[in-house]
């Protein structure tokens, strides 16, 4: 598309969404009903633009594969195409074992559709079930083809609504197998190990765990017939899902194994990123900013945010934010005061120490908390976009957020608490919309060659940074 004309487009609609969201607020929204009309009339005739059910998002623009690039990092930012690409995601772990299933696996395509109506550009999801039922992995090296189609066709239907995946490799805890699993496996192959946490250190289950990762670097999509480790829908691996190593609270351990499988993964894939899933918890070479963790015992997991994420091969820094389980169940204003500076330390280390983005992955509040509403929930989602937004507007490292999670109508069997299903949150679904049209067209702003230059730079950041989110 005409640079020119693209820069047109998106200034007319962020001229548009930017007056009629000086009627919205976070806990009423009472200016909602214009936004589904208003907006949406004008989107409707812009075929760069599509709206679904009142929601709006702006659509990659360009179908050639010319235009599906690896995403990189590059210095604090992401980029793509030579522009930067800011983050709005989300979770759906179980995608894999939905696909396997024919009769679940359309609920893989309507997530999809979902997800890019309100213009979620990034998915996280496990590329690992281990030794459980519908295993992807049945034993080491042994692996269920089926699956593994249904995770190609994960793969190649995030491609179809223009969605990149985070692709998790292991699991910390028990579900999906984990680290518990590949211990089992060890055990039944003749080792004596008592711990779980051996699998991070006995040179047994390390060589399963990368044998695993090689297997899914080197998987050719059937659908596709392109090489994972070549394909740009996939955003970045992760090592795993929210890995601890209580037995050993130094943290030696754990920086031990993430520096060889992220060294071990780089040399299967120099063009992917690579992150590791931490939740972000500080740990002892940090001590001044141990004040940040929500509790004591969190400094004595094995994790250490900062350290770990100067292990070379590993490209952004990833943090969780679950204040309803790290500090109480029940809802307060402590829960919102938290969240803030918990993003604030993390992106102010990735900058200070890092020099690379931070994704927040995963956040969320569960609707089991004593206390829970939807309009707290909004209150939440607006505290994480918000406090991105203040890092954007100064180059800052907060690249982004992940929520968890989204799930699709008819799935509530799934529900851990925490699924935020967008056909039954209206007021959730155009907050999300709204935080994703600010990102995109801040991702696009940086690349405009026009003649208009920096003389539209004022209003285009007061849409951006406009503090009634």
């Amino acid at each position: 598309m005409d640079t020119c004309k693209r820069c047109f487009i998106l200034s007319l609609v962020f001229f548009m969404v930017f007056f009629e969201d000086l009627g919205t607020n976070v806990h009423g929204f009472q200016g909602e009903e214009q936004i589904e009309t208003t907006v949406e009339d004008f989107l409707d005739h812009s075929p760069h633009f599509t709206t679904t059910q009142g929601m709006y998002d702006v659509e990659e623009v360009g179908d050639d594969d010319d235009d599906w690039q690896m995403v990189q990092a590059k210095g604090n930012q992401f980029v793509v195409n030579g522009q930067p690409f800011y983050v709005n995601g989300f979770n759906t772990y179980w995608l894999m074992v939905f696909a396997a299933d024919q009769s679940t696996r359309g609920k893989v395509s309507e997530l999809f559709q979902q997800a890019s109506s309100v213009g979620l550009t990034v998915c996280r999801t496990w590329a690992f079930n281990d030794g459980q039922w519908r295993a992807l992995q049945k034993s080491p090296l042994v692996y269920d083809e089926e699956v593994f189609k249904a995770l190609d066709f994960v793969v190649s239907e995030a491609k179809k609504y223009k969605i990149r995946l985070i692709l998790s490799l292991v699991n910390n805890w028990d579900a999906y197998g984990g680290k518990a699993q590949y211990v089992k496996w060890g055990n039944a192959s003749g080792l004596n190990l008592t711990s779980d946490d051996e699998f991070f250190s006995h040179p047994t289950l390390r060589s399963y765990y990368k044998s695993h990762v090689k297997a899914v670097l080197n998987r050719v999509n059937t659908f596709t017939n392109i090489t994972y480790k070549n394909d740009p829908t996939i955003f970045a691996w992760e090592l795993m899902n929210e890995p601890r190593c209580t037995s050993d609270p130094s943290g030696d351990t754990l920086q031990s194994w993430i520096a060889e499988m992220a060294a071990y993964v780089k040399s299967l894939d120099a063009k992917h990123m690579v992150e590791i899933g931490l939740e972000g918890f500080y740990g002892p070479s940090a001590p001044a900013r141990t004040q940040f963790n929500p509790n004591s015992y969190a400094t004595q997991v094995g994790t250490d945010f900062i350290r770990n994420h100067q292990a070379l091969g590993v490209d952004f820094a990833s943090v969780h934010i679950y204040a309803d389980s790290w500090i109480s169940p029940t809802i307060s204003d402590a829960h919102l005061e938290f969240t803030k500076s918990w993003m604030e330390a993390h992106i102010e280390d990735a900058e200070k120490y890092l020099g690379m983005p931070v994704i927040f992955s995963e956040f969320g509040v569960s609707r089991k908390d004593p206390g829970y509403n939807s309009s707290y929930r909004d209150t939440l989602i607006s505290t994480v976009y918000k406090t991105l937004l203040n890092s954007t507007k100064k180059g800052g490292s907060g690249a982004g957020s992940l929520l968890w999670q989204l799930f699709p109508d008819g799935t509530d069997y799934m529900d851990d608490g925490y699924a935020i299903v967008l056909a039954k949150s209206p007021s959730t679904s155009n907050l999300i919309s709204l935080h994703s049209t600010r990102v995109a067209i801040f991702n696009s702003r940086c690349s405009w060659k026009c003649r208009w230059g920096c003389r539209k730079k004022n209003s285009l950041e007061t849409f951006l940074y406009h503090d009634d989110l």
